[in-house]
């Protein structure tokens, strides 16, 4: 039954279970207070105001007897008066002690003996006796013997009275009785009903504990110990419904687990071999980088050479077409050197830098402007910069590289009737910075705006503008190296606005200041944009 039930329909029985047994002692503590009530008003609105009329009926008779006696005595009409009113108090005091004594034969009896005697004693006493006191006087010797009869039959009406106050306090002393087995039985029965209550909630919170609490403890522990890394040990599904449904999702999860990570492992040990198969390809790629640094340039520097010798020893006697051949071999050959060192520095950026540490930007610009001071200078540009730029870790001699190519593609393209302007911004984005370099040259046209990142895609002819197209991919790569993103908005003849971000560093200073930007002028060998 309990993998029938879920823990909320396993809560509803017991909690049905336990209301049941608070019901049960309401009922039972109900009916034993309803007992002592009954006996508390028997007592207190019956036999107690039944012992009061009974005395007041004495009373009543008592006025009548001490009135008919004054009257003997003395002929007197006004001791008259107790006696009538003594007959009307008797009758009232009659009818509502009756209605005290209700159905009690006895008691009744009683009263009904009361009433005979009271009316005997008047018609054989007391009314003969005034009668005779009013017709002889009152000190005539038949009076007197009436009197003395009088007498003696009212103290056998006392007689009756006294009956019926001993069975008045038999009775309530048989209630009192009654009431205080009343009271005993409370007492126990409440004792009983907190115990069976304070049963009830143990054996209730013992069946909680074993049917909920111990399935849900041995979840938890199967659930630690798969944490803890013991992902062959299977986990068991007890307990109620919802419970087995979540211990079956665990178990399921569990496999999941192992499957993936069977898979991780597989996955790891063919990444182990690739980054083995890595390192040996590096290692290749650092040997052939030293050859194409030095072997290859070795070369390319005798045919340059041997090239000029040939024009200077060899110049008078060759022809215009002769000349033009040989400068075109050694510009190619100088070329080629350019094309070998770029290639170099791009294929270098991830793999030799010197380290990840903080960087002031600002720092790397004065470097990168000190680089290109002279073509800065000789284009007669003014570049404006904020005072202070943030700092932030990454390798500054990639991050110097990309503000020489910036600054060095915006003095290269610019319009040659208009003052070159080259303008620095950054600002802060969230967790970036977001920075931009704008320059009013010739723009790049909205088409090429994605083709320009790309390694040795030109724009422009080599008899335009010189360089290799690998300036911008290089930007690209070192910036999606420390974990930014860069891109161009331009329009052709509007000038080129080179946007892109940097990850902030919240430990490392963030010195932005709200200050107009200060002309500055630098420079070097320009890069390429295309």
């Amino acid at each position: 039954m309990a993998a029938r039930l879920s823990v909320q329909n396993w809560v509803h029985v017991i909690l049905g279970g336990f209301v049941l047994v608070i019901c049960g002692c309401l009922v039972t503590g109900g009916l034993v207070l309803s007992r002592m009530s009954d006996h508390t008003n028997n007592l207190v609105d019956r036999i107690q105001p039944a012992r009061s009329v009974s005395f007041q009926l004495q009373n009543a008779l008592l006025d009548q007897e001490t009135g008919v006696r004054g009257f003997a005595l003395t002929g007197d009409e006004s001791f008259l008066e107790p006696y009538e009113a003594g007959k009307v108090a008797e009758r009232e005091r009659l009818s509502r002690a009756r209605e005290l004594v209700g159905d009690d034969p006895r008691l009744a009896a009683d009263l009904d003996a009361i009433a005979a005697a009271a009316r005997k004693w008047r018609a054989n006493r007391a009314e003969p006796l005034m009668e005779a006191v009013r017709r002889d006087g009152p000190t005539e010797s038949g009076t007197t013997a009436l009197l003395q009869g009088s007498k003696s039959e009212f103290d056998g009406l006392r007689k009756a009275y006294g009956a019926q106050q001993s069975h008045l306090s038999e009775v309530r002393d048989l209630v009192r009785a009654d009431l205080d087995d009343a009271r005993e039985t409370r007492d126990q029965v409440m004792f009983a009903l907190v115990a069976v209550l304070v049963l009830t909630v143990v054996a209730l919170s013992v069946l909680l504990h074993r049917v909920v609490g111990i399935p849900l403890n041995k979840l938890r522990e199967a659930s630690e110990r798969v944490r803890s890394g013991a992902f062959d040990r299977r986990i068991e599904a007890q307990g109620p419904s919802d419970v087995q449904a979540v211990a079956n999702a665990v178990e399921n999860m569990r496999h999941r687990l192992v499957d993936e990570l069977e898979g991780a492992q597989g996955r790891e040990a063919l990444l182990a071999s690739q980054t083995q198969e890595l390192r040996r390809s590096n290692s290749e790629l650092e040997q052939f980088a030293y050859v194409a640094s030095h072997d290859l340039q070795e070369p390319l520097r005798k045919v340059a050479s041997f090239c000029q010798l040939l024009e200077k020893r060899y110049g008078d006697e060759l022809d215009d077409r002769g000349k033009q051949y040989i400068a075109f071999a050694v510009d190619g050959a100088k070329r080629m050197q350019v094309l070998i060192n770029d290639l170099l520095t791009f294929s270098r950026v991830g793999r030799v830098h010197d380290g990840r540490k903080p960087v002031d930007l600002g720092q790397a610009l004065d470097r990168a402007l000190g680089n290109l001071s002279a073509a800065v200078e000789e284009a007669g540009a003014l570049v404006e910069r904020p005072r202070e730029l943030p700092e932030l870790v990454g390798d500054a001699t990639a991050l110097t590289m990309v503000w020489q190519n910036l600054v060095g593609n915006a003095v290269k393209f610019r319009r040659p009737d208009v003052e070159c302007r080259i303008a620095v911004d950054c600002v802060r984005e969230g967790d970036d910075w977001h920075l931009t370099v704008s320059d009013n040259g010739i723009g790049i046209a909205p088409e090429f705006a994605d083709k320009v990142f790309v390694i040795f895609q030109r724009l422009h002819g080599r008899d335009e503008y010189d360089g290799t197209g690998i300036g911008l991919a290089l930007c690209r790569k070192i910036i999606e190296f420390h974990g930014g993103r860069i891109w161009v908005y331009s329009g052709a003849g509007e000038g080129t606005r080179i946007h892109f971000t940097l990850p902030a560093v919240n430990e490392a200073p963030q010195n932005l200041l709200a200050e107009p930007p200060a002309p500055a002028t630098t420079a070097s060998e320009p890069g390429d944009a295309s």
